[in-house]
């Protein structure tokens, strides 16, 4: 699965620790999802979506072959 984290971070201007903080989860956290090493909770991704005002769907991009 492929997510746009660090270009939606970019975009409203936060680090990934103001992103972690305002989610609820440690730094570490963001940076393993940005590079793809871990697979959030639905809970976690709709935490994530709402910070950015767009939806799940959008954030996170399933690849061929899911």
């Amino acid at each position: 699965m492929r997510n746009r984290i660090r270009e939606y971070r970019a975009r409203y201007g936060l680090t990934q620790a103001e992103l972690a903080r305002l989610v609820g989860v440690r730094r570490e956290t963001i940076v393993f999802l940005e590079k793809g090493r871990y697979s959030p909770s639905l809970r976690l991704a709709c935490r994530i979506a709402k910070v950015f005002g767009t939806t799940v769907d959008e954030l996170f991009l399933l690849q061929e072959g899911c």
